[in-house]
Formats: C-alpha cells, sequence, structure tokens
C-alpha cells in the first residue's frame, strides 16, 4: 500500500542515511550524483574537491537530496529535500564538520581520509545544504 511519510518520519530517514543523491542544475539540466553526508538540525553536511557539482551550485545554489531504503519491490520509502548549498568558510566549522565526517565514516580512501583531516585546506570544499522542505513516500 502506498503512503506518505510524515515530515519527521522523513527526516529520521535523512538521519540516519548515509549516503543521498545530491541535484543540481548544470547547463539549464538536472545533474545527480551520490555524496556522503550527515544531517544535523536542518543541514545536511559534505565535502568535496572542486568540480562540476562545486561549480554548478555555487552558479544556482537551489539543491535537493533524495535518498531510498529498499527491502523489496513492495517495501520501500523514498525521500526528497529541497534546500540552498552554503560552502563553510570559517575553520573552526570546517573542521568540526570534517572531523563528524571522518567519525561516520571511517573507510573513506585514504586519498579522502587526508585530504579531510586538513582542515585548513581551501582545497577541500566545505559544504551544508539547508534543508527547508521535505517530502516522503513509500509502499509498505
Amino acid at each position: 500500500m502506498f503512503v506518505r511519510l510524515t515530515e519527521d518520519e522523513s527526516r529520521r530517514m535523512l538521519s540516519a542515511a548515509r549516503v543521498a543523491r545530491l541535484g543540481c542544475i548544470v547547463d539549464g539540466g538536472p545533474y545527480i550524483v551520490p555524496i556522503n553526508y550527515y544531517f544535523e538540525g536542518d543541514c545536511a553536511h559534505s565535502h568535496s574537491l572542486a568540480g562540476l557539482k562545486i561549480s554548478a551550485l555555487r552558479e544556482n545554489p537551489r539543491a535537493c537530496l533524495q535518498l531510498d531504503e529498499i527491502g523489496g519491490v513492495a517495501h520501500w520509502r523514498s525521500v526528497l529535500a529541497f534546500g540552498n548549498y552554503e560552502e563553510i568558510t570559517m575553520p573552526s566549522q570546517r573542521k568540526s564538520i570534517l572531523s563528524n565526517l571522518l567519525s561516520r565514516f571511517p573507510l573513506l580512501t585514504p586519498v579522502e581520509s587526508a585530504i579531510a583531516e586538513d582542515a585548513g585546506s581551501l582545497s577541500v570544499i566545505v559544504f551544508r545544504i539547508r534543508i527547508e522542505r521535505v517530502t516522503g513516500v513509500g509502499e509498505e
């Protein structure tokens, strides 16, 4: 049976998940990539090296996250979270977010781990998506 998730259920899914797909706009069209993140307050926090998604988000900060829990063909839940991209430049905030990411994802590749541990390096982009609205659906 198809069900709509409450906002609380959707936010709990955002908090529990480790990977989501980040959607943004590139050259007028959708661009979607998976990211590791953690959800705290009203924000999904992540990091990246410079590239297409960061360029796109700097140009147009509107973004969304999409994640699923799939237990079978008739047992799944999906959440969409809509918000705005914000880069984190304050050294203490960058260090805190990167530390939280590394504690949640200790198996990041050695290159990512070395980069993330260098919170002062501006080559690592630390960012959050400030969530304004969430929706969720499922089938049980």
